[in-house]
């Protein structure tokens, strides 16, 4: 909906049914992004597939929800849609991202409702790329075998991952729980020596959005996480200026 001088644009989501924080981060980016470009406003609309448990038995049923979730959200008639969990797409091999995308506008268009997608796991991706990295280190909270899925995928697109750091917690709703203040001290763990940029968080549920631009000015590297890079999606899917405050580099 347009009103005199300012735009509507609204955003669809496909969460896991356990995640607490892509709702919350991705519209407090938005929000901030209004402040300054009041022309543009920004209306949420979720669609939910349940997992609550990060294993990969797991995020394959609940990758088998995604037609259903899509559904539902083309009855809202999304101007983009974003599919918010990283390592559902790439625990399922290198590049599935973008046969992930391409079902959900298969649906969406079936229901005529045309709309870009993208998932935060093709995001993260083309951030990293944004922001002229070649190498990065990651901060994940996976298990040590889901890291290594994340890692290899990020490499088989070409960026070298020099280190990775595994919180190994496998409770999607304690993911959720953890405090991003404690991201001030993981990331000191990382060896940054070869990286051009640092992942603070490789997951959208893993809250990090309050550590994005200290970490930042502490590592004196770029800082990107899931949640920043889907931001930076979005934006540049709907054709706007994909600009945050306090969101780190990517969206500077």
């Amino acid at each position: 909906m347009t009103t005199t001088g300012t735009t509507d644009h609204h955003i669809g989501m496909i969460v896991p049914s356990s995640n607490l924080t892509m709702e919350t981060e991705l519209p407090r980016m938005l929000r901030a992004r209004e402040a300054e470009h009041p022309q543009d406003r920004f209306v949420f609309h979720s669609s939910r597939m349940r997992m609550r448990h990060v294993t990969p038995e797991q995020l394959k049923e609940m990758n088998a929800q995604t037609e259903r979730a899509a559904l539902e959200l083309a009855d809202a008639r999304p101007d983009v849609v974003a599919s918010a969990c990283l390592v559902a797409l790439m625990a399922q091999g290198p590049g599935h991202h973008c046969a992930a995308e391409a079902e959900i506008a298969d649906v969406l268009r079936g229901e005529g409702a045309e709309a870009p997608v993208v998932s935060s796991a093709g995001a993260l991706l083309d951030g990293i790329k944004a922001l002229g990295a070649r190498r990065v280190a990651v901060v994940t909270p996976y298990l040590k075998p889901l890291t290594e899925l994340v890692v290899d995928y990020i490499e088989d697109a070409g960026i070298e991952v020099t280190d990775a750091l595994s919180l190994e917690v496998p409770d999607n709703l304690a993911v959720a729980r953890l405090d991003p203040a404690d991201l001030h001290t993981h990331w000191r763990k990382l060896d940054l020596r070869d990286a051009d940029a640092l992942v603070l968080s490789a997951c959208v549920q893993m809250p990090s959005l309050a550590a994005v631009q200290r970490v930042q000015e502490e590592a004196g590297l770029p800082v990107i996480t899931a949640a920043t890079a889907t931001a930076h999606g979005i934006l540049t899917a709907l054709g706007l200026p994909p600009v945050v405050p306090g969101a780190g580099s990517l969206l500077a």
